[in-house]
């Protein structure tokens, strides 16, 4: 049976070394309603299983227990929050881990950045971000050529073909991500085509191995995995050496952390965290996004006049990014439809208090952001996407990648400042370039008859290919 890391990783909780695995006095929820234990030692293991993932039972188990419930792993309380009021109470502003990086680590058992002092942390957050930031600011170019080369791609398909749209975008976004992280080495496709294979055998372990247990009871996998990660971390200690001391025409990612005075170790876990986080939720949003508006006419066009009248026949800059509002709610409703990261989590500290509910020090608190972004009380078409004109303004995400809705707004639960998560910020704007490409010169229209069905992981995808057809505007 699984133990508790494998929990620790299925479940997003973040930091590993703090949790301690104690077993309570008491199988008490501390009044919390909710699911007793299925079995003495896993708890509720079995019915997460049943239920398909982590998101699927939170939905049942929040539809019939209210927006605050709590459930067993083995012997461990694990409590889900699943309103925008008890978010916004839990939520600690002065966090400065990023879910994704921590939750990554663990898994690939980094351990830098781990048990730092505050102002460590800081400045280490300060200088991913920067290094975001440079990089995007260095190859808005040349993601708006690796768009156009997309698009003459499109252009040459007859129209009635079918454009594998997740396929497409994945390869897209490896492209964009690796290059803007670790340089021009990754401008030859062979490097990026080894690049994705050693992703996808690290991605899929994540998303499914560490979940039953599944990759320690195969040694052909596991040695696979490891392989993969290895060869990535070979690449990566070869572009920092080459790196190191010099100024070079074109800003990376790496170049910001080297500025930065970290180590080579540290430098090589940041950019190994943010190329496969940036590469799967870069590639998901720009996935979700094109096929939503190839399902939303309505929406297509709105995005289309848009672009024409800010852009005119001119490529995207810095300067026009800002003034594409419509564009920006039309990738925040998409992050809203698709729900793509469905959970989030902490550690509680320190003994704490949600609503009337007493939580106990050490337990494990689940973001049940999916949840939320299907509440009735607060969208009237929650498995809907709809025009984001209904939108009345548009406050942009969180370190945790939470939206949340009050008079149909999106805001942030108790944020100062602009807390994005560097990887959804870097999403986001490659996802803007290609639309601001692909929109102005293409029709984008839906497959008759294709059902989408959900996956639900550390990113949501769709389970099967996603399929669209193109044609030329006039």
């Amino acid at each position: 049976m699984l133990g508790f890391a494998l929990f620790a990783a299925t479940f997003l909780l973040l930091l590993v070394g703090a949790v301690l695995y104690l077993c309570p006095s008491s199988r008490q929820a501390s009044g919390i309603p909710g699911m007793t234990p299925t079995d003495e030692k896993d708890g509720n293991l079995p019915d997460i299983i049943n239920s398909g993932s982590l998101h699927e039972f939170l939905v049942h188990l929040h539809e019939k227990y209210g927006p605050v419930v709590s459930f067993w792993f083995g012997r461990r309380l694990v409590i889900s929050l699943g309103s925008i009021d008890l978010l916004r109470q839990h939520i600690n502003p002065n966090r400065t881990s990023d879910p994704f990086e921590t939750m990554l680590k663990s898994l690939l058992q980094y351990q830098s950045g781990f048990g730092g002092s505050v102002g460590e942390s800081c400045l280490r957050k300060k200088l991913y971000e920067n290094g975001v930031t440079k990089s995007l600011q260095s190859h808005l170019p040349v993601i708006q050529k690796l768009s156009e080369e997309l698009l003459a791609k499109w252009l040459s398909f007859p129209e009635s073909q079918h454009v594998p749209l997740s396929q497409h975008m994945l390869g897209f976004s490896m492209k964009a991500v690796t290059q803007a992280a670790m340089g021009s080495r990754f401008e030859d496709d062979q490097e990026v085509i080894r690049f994705r294979k050693n992703h996808d055998a690290i991605w899929s372990e994540i998303g499914k191995g560490f979940l039953d247990g599944s990759l320690d009871k195969s040694v052909t996998r596991k040695n696979a995995y490891e392989d993969a990660l290895m060869e990535m971390e070979l690449v990566l200690k070869k572009i920092i050496k080459e790196r190191q001391g010099k100024n070079l025409s074109r800003h990376i990612f790496i170049d910001s952390l080297l500025q930065g005075k970290l180590n080579d170790k540290q430098i090589l876990e940041d950019t190994m965290i943010f190329s496969l986080a940036g590469s799967i939720i870069t590639a998901k949003l720009c996935t979700w996004a094109v096929y939503f508006l190839a399902t939303s006419k309505d929406v297509q066009q709105k995005l289309y006049k848009e672009m024409d009248q800010v852009l005119g026949k001119g490529p995207i800059t810095p300067a026009k990014i800002d003034q594409l509002r419509y564009c920006r709610q039309v990738l925040c409703e998409t992050v809203r439809t698709a729900k793509l990261t469905p959970i989030a989590a902490r550690l509680q500290e320190l003994e704490g208090k949600v609503d009337q509910h007493i939580i106990p020090k050490e337990t494990l608190v689940l973001y049940a952001l999916g949840v939320v972004l299907q509440d009735r009380s607060a969208w009237s078409l929650p498995y809907k996407y709809e025009s984001p004109v209904t939108l009345s303004s548009v406050s942009f995400i969180l370190p945790l990648l939470i939206l949340a809705c009050s008079m149909k707004n999106f805001s942030l639960l108790g944020f100062s400042g602009s807390q994005e998560c560097p990887e959804l910020r870097f999403a986001y704007t490659v996802a803007m370039v290609l639309l601001s490409v692909i929109v102005r010169r293409l029709h984008l229209h839906p497959v008759e008859g294709q059902v989408m069905d959900t996956k639900y992981e550390l990113v949501t995808s769709p389970r099967e290919e996603a399929w669209i057809t193109v044609s030329k505007r006039n």
